[in-house]
């Protein structure tokens, strides 16, 4: 064990002999003193794991369970619009899937925007919970995590006056074609007014991922996505003597798949997450916690809430050269999915290691969390490069595509991944701008990725003769260009946060 955390240690334990002391000199009671003694020693364990473990094993014990999930949310989202575009036609409808299809994409972006305010407002509840634990602030902590609950229930009031007065609207704005307006409200209706389960069980899985259980968060996750793989077929189709229900079978299918997740991950919080007081006062709002979450959990939202934005633009874009181009990258994005969602996974490791650490003020450890977090981060990405590279052709494979939308799904494959290096070290620095604080500094870089350089440049694109060949440069060339200016942002960084840890 080296100097730094003998001195924590001996901290630690000078503390609590201190406030053992201080217990038995004003005459508590025997229950109280160990009940004191109890959870001090849940704090060493605490200290012993986040702020002792090695970095290089502490990064792949907590990332792994998270890359794994992440990865089987991206199959999940191929098998569940496989299902659906396997609709079959009606006497009065021809083209079920194609329709089906066109109504869960209308439905998307507001999918999309309740993950990023579930995830974004858990990125800030991640960084300000792990910081406070590191800091030996337990009751501050406890207020956290109360406090994160609230939001989760305000914000799922949100969506379901949405989904009760707003869905008509919304997909009105999009279409006129009555099919597609009458599947699209029933899908985006049900998973409207349904997403307790998503919103809180997001909360649920920071609060285990921020005191480093991620293998019972993970756990969760898998149920839930096993959970609704199994009833897509079953609800959609009406198979086992269910009812036959199509785009509504599947809107239920993925609640239900939510609520599973947020059930188990409350029994493990409620059950086993002993690192925080749970009792109902810390509930109760409090100014100060919530604006600390959103000053890092607002960025995060906005930086969630761009991918969609960037695939609609995209999409808009792209229309002008052709509708294959805009078909190509449709699959092209699923298939990348598998490779970023397994680094969001280590992102989400990054982020709880090093605001740990920063919050111990423990110099040598932040670094290490910083190294080995960009370290892994690029070889998820290698790896991903060099397997679409050899195989897109067999990736490509899979999918139903005609001729000419499978060439360019191989094109944008061959040209895109060239920047999987720059995207993976652009998602590593977002990760430890978190964990850092500086929430506002990922925000900057996901906008020149996502929207200033890349879809600018895609535009451009389209105006030269060989079109169908030049958009997909905008995507790697975003990623270098972000990537040059996080680089002086972390410089800047190093120099005024991490370096004046002792």
């Amino acid at each position: 064990m080296d100097t730094k955390v003998e001195k924590t240690t001996h901290n630690a334990k000078e503390k609590i002999m201190a406030e053992e002391a201080h217990l038995s000199k004003n005459i508590l009671n025997k229950e109280q003193q160990m009940s004191y003694k109890e959870k001090a020693q849940e704090d060493e364990e605490v200290i012993n794991k986040m702020g002792t473990e090695p970095i290089s094993k502490l990064m792949i014990a907590m990332g792994l369970p998270m890359i794994l999930s992440m990865v089987v949310q991206a199959f999940y989202n191929i098998v569940d619009s496989y299902f659906v575009s396997a609709m079959p036609d009606t006497a009065q409808i021809v083209g079920m899937g194609d329709y089906a299809m066109n109504a869960l994409t209308l439905a998307f972006p507001i999918q999309m925007l309740m993950v990023a305010i579930g995830v974004g407002t858990g990125v800030g509840i991640n960084a300000l919970l792990s910081k406070t634990l590191g800091e030996g602030k337990r009751e501050t902590a406890s207020y956290v995590a109360g406090n994160a609950i609230f939001i989760g229930i305000c914000t799922y009031v949100v969506f379901l006056l949405f989904g009760l007065f707003g869905v008509q609207v919304y997909m009105n704005s999009q279409t006129s074609d009555p099919i597609i307006l009458q599947m699209g409200k029933k899908y985006l209706g049900i998973c409207c007014t349904l997403s307790f389960g998503i919103i809180l069980y997001t909360i649920y899985e920071k609060l285990l991922q921020s005191t480093g259980k991620t293998v019972l968060c993970t756990i969760g996750q898998l149920a839930g996505a096993l959970t609704n793989i199994v009833l897509d077929p079953i609800l959609i189709f009406g198979y086992f003597g269910m009812p036959q229900m199509g785009v509504a079978g599947a809107a239920y299918a993925t609640v239900i798949g939510q609520f599973v997740s947020l059930i188990l991950d409350m029994i493990f919080h409620y059950g086993f997450n002993n690192d925080i007081d749970k009792q109902l006062r810390y509930i109760k709002p409090k100014k100060r916690i919530i604006k600390d979450i959103y000053i890092v959990g607002i960025p995060a939202i906005l930086m969630q809430a761009l991918m969609s934005f960037m695939t609609y633009g995209v999409n808009i874009i792209f229309i002008s050269v052709s509708t294959a181009a805009v078909t190509a990258y449709g699959v092209y994005y699923k298939i990348q999915q598998f490779v970023f969602f397994a680094a969001f996974g280590l992102n989400n490791a990054i982020i709880p290691i090093v605001s740990f650490n920063y919050g111990m003020r423990n110099k040598q450890r932040v670094k290490d969390g910083i190294r080995y977090g960009m370290m892994y981060t690029l070889i998820i990405m290698g790896i991903g490069l060099i397997f679409l590279q050899i195989f897109a052709h067999q990736v490509a494979g899979i999918f139903a595509l005609s001729p000419d939308i499978q060439k360019l799904c191989i094109l944008s494959i061959r040209i895109i991944t060239i920047g999987y290096l720059f995207a993976g070290a652009n998602i590593a620095y977002q990760g430890i701008f978190q964990a850092l604080g500086c929430g506002v500094h990922s925000l900057i870089i996901s906008l020149l990725r996502l929207i200033v350089v890349a879809l600018p440049l895609a535009w451009l694109f389209t105006k030269v003769s060989n079109a169908e060949s030049m958009i997909w440069w905008a995507f790697p060339i975003a990623e270098g260009v972000a990537l040059i200016v996080a680089v002086f942002m972390m410089r800047k960084i190093n120099k005024d946060r991490v370096k004046e840890l002792v």
